[in-house]
């Protein structure tokens, strides 16, 4: 995956093709379509395009998708991840940061023959990757080393696993999801239903839930008025939201707009959900951070002004339609129906797999001893914590 419109990524990203291919001939690439045709004709060997986008996408990409690169900033990662947003399992992403922020983005450009060595080495047997992995939290984030794919044609097969060691550098963060579904208001008790990846309409709904990697928000939208949601924590009423709209983050997802909000900074590695208010009405209404495993049910309330409220998973915008009871241009939740969202399970499978959550590749644990903690360096490099300011600074 790239960023769009960039000519010195799309130069990038061939001479990362190129590299692949001379050096790793048994990997197979798979790109978006308008990417690969563009860059086709520059590359020694044939490259895939992705399937249309349909139903079933995310079933598709999770049987052919063994790892993700991404090359660009902070959207091209959540873009990726949402092709996988209806899926249980994620391949690992490969992140080089080539955008504006780039604060999920582990690797610099310069240093992509390096990571792409030190991921595809690290495939150790199951063994010697149950024995060093280390998974931090019932249901949060954790930290395994890297799966890899097989293939026949491998030349470096006898070698991959054998120097690399406890030492290797190349470790897998679970970044943990959150696990979101739409309810009309006769479902209390019935199938969750999500909306569907191929066409977002709450008249085409899917009978299995979401995943979002940074956050949902229900928001007023265009609409003039505030809107109002009822929130429930684990069944229990917690309070009638009067806003401009509602966040539910996850800690990776603390760091953008929840973090513009006001909400809390919470490290990817701590099981939690953020429930951030965006501009409420009541000055006493303050972001809670909440356990993975709480749900949380956010309806919308029939004293709400407006007829819908606009719903976004990860920046893609649900709307609504006629099936959803909205009138025509207010698209959106209507009233009575609600969102419930709940932190994902995450873990290892038998085969070493990752269950649930994103898998990023990450810098090991030698870099984290020198003081290399990518997540740290990113809030002072990036988000200049407790950046001083005045005279003599």
């Amino acid at each position: 995956m790239k960023k769009e419109d960039t000519p010195h990524v799309t130069a990038a990203l061939v001479e990362l093709a190129q590299h692949i291919q001379t050096s790793y001939p048994g990997v197979r690439i798979l790109l978006e379509p308008a990417v690969a045709r563009a860059v086709h004709a520059s590359l020694p060997a044939p490259v895939y395009a992705l399937p249309p986008q349909h139903a079933d996408q995310a079933s598709v990409l999770t049987e052919h998708v063994d790892l993700i690169a991404t090359l660009g900033g902070d959207g091209t990662i959540l873009h990726a991840a949402s092709l996988f947003a209806a899926a249980r399992r994620v391949p690992p992403i490969l992140a080089f940061s080539m955008g504006t922020l780039g604060f999920l983005g582990e690797w610099k450009f310069a240093e992509y023959k390096r990571a792409f060595r030190e991921v595809y080495m690290s495939g150790a047997s199951l063994e010697q990757r149950m024995d060093r992995a280390a998974v931090n939290g019932g249901g949060g984030g954790g930290a395994v080393a890297a799966p890899s794919p097989q293939h026949d044609d491998d030349p470096w097969a006898m070698d991959r696993g054998k120097f690399m060691g406890a030492n290797r550098q190349a470790r897998i963060l679970l970044r943990q999801r959150l696990k979101v579904s739409v309810h009309p208001p006769s479902s209390s008790t019935s199938t969750p239903t999500a909306l569907d990846t191929a066409s977002p309409s709450l008249s085409s709904p899917l009978r299995t839930p979401l995943y979002a990697l940074n956050e949902v928000i229900l928001h007023r939208g265009s609409a003039p008025h505030l809107t109002n949601i009822s929130i429930t924590v684990n069944g229990r009423h917690l309070t009638d939201a009067i806003a401009d709209g509602l966040i539910i983050a996850s800690p990776t997802g603390s760091t953008a707009y929840s973090l513009s909000a006001g909400g809390s900074i919470v490290h990817p590695l701590v099981p939690a959900l953020l429930l951030t208010p965006i501009c409420p009405r009541s000055l006493s209404f303050r972001p809670l951070v909440l356990p993975a495993a709480a749900e949380v049910r956010l309806r919308v309330s029939e004293q709400n002004r407006s007829k819908g409220v606009d719903v976004s998973v990860d920046g893609v915008r649900i709307s609504g339609g006629e099936g959803a009871g909205c009138g025509e241009g207010e698209g959106g939740l209507p009233r009575g129906w609600e969102v419930r969202v709940q932190g994902e399970d995450v873990g290892l499978l038998g085969e070493g797999e990752c269950l649930g959550g994103v898998p990023s590749v990450v810098r090991g644990t030698m870099g984290a001893e020198r003081g290399e903690d990518h997540w740290v360096g990113g809030l002072n490099g990036l988000l200049k914590f407790n950046y001083p300011f005045g005279e003599g600074v």
